[in-house]
């Protein structure tokens, strides 16, 4: 390994601590909310893995609002901005498209999106942290419009990074898009997990196991489990035409073992290396995959 391999984290950037979270935001009542807002389950969260053609239609529009909200932060993100503005951004774009912020009141989460800065795997709550240059920075995010669900994220460059953060950032990118590409009518979805994984290990980086994709449409996740490693015999199902599902690897440039701090949500690596991820929602065509969170 070399010493540029080696490289998991900017000098001096200490391991990120919670900061302080903003109160809620306010969704118009105009707005449609998804059945689990402020309850303790979700019972939308399942339901069949083959959609109908209109379901699939108005998961296409909630997925492009998905995808427009998720280039406004991107474009937000920057040096100085705290990842509470970038949850301001989300928000205000969802709404203005008469989207409800699908994460909004989920089993307990109070953010409009997850921001998921430098060694977070997944599901940061934004807060008055302060990015700074060298970041990377994540943000999830899905729209509930017209009653279903449209799911992405990017991990975004704060500033100038460390060229080995930048592989990082691109790895886990290519990832995403093999595992994409290898998604087609009759194969088990864990071929997508094989992928995935023997493409990251070539690049001295680990594909975390323990969070996975997930089928989505009227169930924020219905039930339909996508891996992003080696998992046969298990996860089994059959991937079959008018499926529509999410693909999300998260890759990691140090161990992808993980903790989880105290809020119940926010899922760091153990030894504070940087993690980066990348998620598409998509329909599986007779062709393959068609992505559905594009502008």
């Amino acid at each position: 390994m070399t010493v540029e391999q080696e490289w998991t984290r900017p000098e001096g950037r200490e391991p990120l601590v919670p900061g302080t979270i903003s109160p809620r935001r306010a969704v118009p009542a105009r707005i449609a909310r998804p059945e689990y807002v402020d309850k303790d389950e979700a019972v939308s969260d399942s339901g069949p893995f083959v959609q109908s053609p209109d379901v699939i239609e108005r998961v296409r529009a909630a997925s492009r609002v998905a995808a427009l909200a998720l280039q406004a932060a991107g474009e937000a993100a920057r040096p100085g901005v705290t990842t509470d503005h970038i949850d301001a951004v989300v928000h205000d774009v969802l709404i203005e498209n008469g989207a409800y912020p699908s994460t909004l009141g989920y089993l307990g989460f109070e953010k409009s999106c997850c921001t998921s800065l430098n060694e977070v795997i997944c599901h940061g709550i934004p807060d008055s942290t302060l990015m700074q240059s060298g970041d990377i920075l994540n943000v999830d995010v899905t729209a509930f419009l017209d009653g279903v669900h449209g799911d992405c994220n990017a991990t975004f460059l704060v500033g100038d990074v460390h060229p080995r953060a930048q592989d990082l950032v691109d790895t886990a990118h290519a990832a995403m898009m093999r595992g994409i590409k290898i998604a087609r009518p009759g194969r088990e979805v864990n071929v997508i997990g094989r992928v995935i994984e023997k493409f990251v290990a070539r690049h001295g980086m680990e594909s975390v196991r323990d969070y996975t994709g997930h089928g989505v449409a009227e169930g924020f996740h219905n039930g339909l489990i996508i891996p992003h490693y080696d998992s046969a015999p298990m996860f089994d199902d059959v991937i079959a035409e008018n499926m529509t599902f999410t693909i999300e690897p998260m890759v990691t440039i140090g161990s992808q073992a993980w903790e989880q701090w105290d809020d119940g949500w926010t899922v760091v690596t153990k030894d504070r290396s940087f993690s980066a991820q990348f998620e598409h929602t998509m329909v599986i065509t007779a062709d393959g995959p068609e992505l559905l969170t594009v502008v």
